[in-house]
């Protein structure tokens, strides 16, 4: 089933129950897919592979992640809230996240491959790392532990 399936299903069964907050972000998301698909166009129709579907619901997550961030800072913590609910329905639309173990355990391979040992290295480590983990990883988690490994 596509992703697109999926939300028209998951939305259907949103609006029998009617979670706001599901329906609110399937269709955020899908407009944000829609919008994508648009800017891809070129004389016909687009259609989005997996790679891009999966590029977009990464890009909601990052935009939920970062108001979340600036509502707490603002004190705003019933917006904050908002967010991080919306968070969750994303989260279901993403594969799997590896755990910080498993995350170390790659950065580990990965300089072992490239034989990076100082800091100096790290935007090869960090190319190599975010190509393997694309979507498996947090880029800030990646970032902290490859820093940390080469300090």
């Amino acid at each position: 089933m596509s992703l697109k399936e999926q939300l028209a299903e998951d939305l259907k069964a949103a609006m029998r129950a009617r979670d706001a907050v599901h329906l609110r972000t399937i269709r955020s998301l899908r407009a944000a897919l829609l919008e994508r698909e648009i800017a891809l166009r070129q004389g016909g129709e687009a259609q989005l592979n997996e790679a891009e579907e999966l590029a977009v619901v990464q890009k909601q997550a990052k935009q939920r992640q970062d108001a979340i961030e600036q509502y707490e800072k603002a004190g705003r913590t019933d917006l904050a809230e908002k967010e991080r609910a919306e968070l969750e329905v994303l989260k279901a639309y993403l594969p799997r996240q590896l755990a910080e173990a498993e995350v170390r355990r790659e950065v580990q391979a990965i300089l072992a491959e490239t034989g990076a040992t100082s800091l100096r290295e790290m935007g090869t480590v960090m190319g190599a790392a975010m190509k393997k983990l694309k979507g498996k990883a947090d880029g800030r988690l990646v970032q902290a532990i490859v820093r940390e490994a080469l300090s």
